[in-house]
């Protein structure tokens, strides 16, 4: 168990499908912590469904109601080092991280000595592909 992609979800239903698909794609052995904050829309059922194809890489954890962002991060990373993860990713199941991303982010780290790696749509080479205006100027904002 080497790297661990953390998702947070909640009513990621049109998305997770295919936000796990396109990392278990890579053929990179990443594994994936999905942690729902009690989607009413049935994203953990999803997942369920999905762990039945990937039960080596895909994991679920269930939290009631609807406890934040940065509270899974932390539930995220807890659980992935008591695990034993070395490598850990943080990714939006909307596609606002690009899965592709990963070996880079990864590559960085473990072959070139990079302490952490941070991907961003701000830096040269980053940006965002069919975003509205309203979202890059309210991205742009919050940054």
């Amino acid at each position: 168990m080497e790297k661990l992609v953390i998702i947070p979800t909640y009513n990621e239903k049109e998305n997770i499908t295919n936000i796990l698909h396109a990392i278990f794609n890579l053929n990179e052995d990443f594994h994936v912590l999905v942690i729902d904050d009690g989607s009413p829309d049935g994203t953990a059922g999803i997942v369920k469904e999905l762990q039945e194809k990937f039960p080596q890489q895909l994991f679920l954890e269930e939290r009631t109601g609807k406890l934040g962002l940065g509270t899974a991060y932390i539930h995220g990373f807890r659980w992935a080092l008591t695990k034993g993860y070395h490598y850990i990713f943080e990714m939006d199941a909307d596609f606002s991280h690009n899965p592709a991303d990963l070996p880079k982010l990864y590559n960085a780290c473990r072959y070139e000595d990079a302490d952490l790696s941070i991907g961003s749509r701000y830096v040269k080479g980053g940006g965002v592909v069919d975003w509205p205006f309203n979202r890059i100027a309210l991205s742009k904002g919050a940054s």
